[in-house]
């Protein structure tokens, strides 16, 4: 066993080196762990919420019945709305549409939104700038209108078509159709005025001057 010497010597060195110790251990507790290229001192930004997590929070939940749903003319094709834009906080818009025989959409191009085609009835004949023959869709085809790419849409047919349309983002074409669906109920509005109402939500419309009076 070692001396009583031997055992003060001991004891007084532990004890010199046990509020180091101390102080060490107490440091590596209370010091933060700093986040990547931050230095001491620097404070974190607080996190901040995305604009996805604001718009689906801003959004209620809510059931449309099959009836229900405001209508509008848009140049002689019924929209049917089930959601809105405002409805949505902005992330789609979804309508039914009802084309008549030998309605048409004129070649358009949209700059800020896409819309997906679901047909549910008759058929529709769909024309894309990229490809070189028309597209006919029966019920239960669908299509894709990719934005920045021009199509145009018409029935051929004897009878009238139903297609559910998606778009997304819902970015102002709701109130386009609106304006169009105001122009249309004072008679057939002028093309030029069609093409300055679609000018205003970032759609270009190609098509003809109308004629001469």
């Amino acid at each position: 066993m070692p001396s009583s010497a031997a055992t003060r010597s001991i004891s007084a060195l532990l004890l010199r080196k046990l509020p180091l110790t101390a102080a060490r251990t107490t440091a590596a507790r209370t010091s933060p762990i700093l986040p990547a290229g931050l230095s001491p001192g620097e404070r974190p930004e607080p996190r901040r919420r995305s604009t996805t997590d604001a718009k689906a929070k801003a959004a209620e939940s809510f059931v449309r019945e099959p009836a229900a749903g405001s209508t509008l003319n848009v140049l002689g094709i019924t929209h049917i709305y089930k959601a809105t834009g405002a409805e949505t906080a902005g992330s789609f818009s979804l309508w039914e549409s009802v084309v008549p025989p030998g309605a048409a959409t004129p070649p358009h191009t949209h700059a800020r939104e896409d819309e997906a085609f679901y047909v549910l009835s008759g058929e529709l004949v769909i024309e894309f700038e990229s490809d070189s023959a028309p597209h006919r869709v029966a019920p239960g085809g669908f299509f894709f209108g990719a934005r920045g790419r021009r199509h145009s849409i018409r029935n051929d047919a004897d009878k009238a078509a139903r297609v559910l349309v998606f778009c997304a983002p819902s970015c102002g074409l709701d109130q386009m159709f609106a304006e169009m669906d105001a122009a249309t109920a004072a008679g057939t509005p002028e093309m030029a005025k069609v093409v300055a109402i679609a000018a205003k939500y970032g759609v270009t419309i190609e098509a003809p001057a109308d004629p001469p009076r």
